[in-house]
């Protein structure tokens, strides 16, 4: 029997266990997976977290292996093809958003020399640790993840609202959101 404390957010999903034990709050430097997070992240607004880790596969089935260099030059009929695939999120916006974030995503690697020096930037390289006591004290967003939001947008990106980003902070490590009881609070 499993009697590890986690975050109550997770707790009774294998599949929530899962990505909290092994994924969420880990830093993340490298520009695949930010890129990877960052899609899913998009597709995430307005719906659950879990609906995407149950789709992720067929995200990344369906959008090469999140290869931003080739999603940048989808033409309309890989679009027409994404909308037509329940296996993801087959919202317009949200696709063509990913085509348009791709394109940016490789812009700001070209300014800063990857997107990871850009975005860790924000937190001077390395994660904050919160002290959360539970679930209720995690904000949805922090005027550092509007601050964030606010250049993505000037920089092109769609659907990375202010809690879009923070949910992205959470999952790549910028930001250590784990209960303090949670195990994995001090391994991160």
């Amino acid at each position: 029997m499993d009697t590890k404390s986690r975050c109550a957010w997770c707790q009774g999903d294998t599949l929530y266990e899962t990505y909290h034990d092994e994924e969420w709050g880990v830093p993340v430097f490298d520009d695949e997976t930010l890129f990877e997070f960052l899609i899913l992240e998009t597709f995430q607004a307005g719906l659950s977290w879990i609906t995407i880790l149950r789709k992720r596969e067929n995200f990344r089935k369906a959008f090469d292996a999140f290869d931003y260099k080739k999603i940048a030059h989808y033409k309309q009929d890989k679009i027409d093809a994404l909308l037509l695939d329940a296996g993801i999120i087959r919202n317009k916006l949200k696709v063509k958003a990913a085509v348009t974030n791709a394109q940016a995503f490789m812009e700001i690697q070209n300014e800063f020399g990857s997107f990871s020096k850009y975005i860790w930037g924000f937190v001077g390289g390395k994660p904050i640790k919160n002290k959360v006591n539970s679930i209720k004290d995690v904000p949805a967003n922090t005027p550092l993840s509007d601050a964030i939001s606010k250049d993505l947008k000037k920089r092109g990106f769609k659907f990375v609202g202010s809690t879009v980003v923070y949910a992205h902070m959470q999952a790549t490590g910028m930001v250590n959101d784990h209960e303090k009881n949670c195990f994995r609070y001090n391994e991160i």
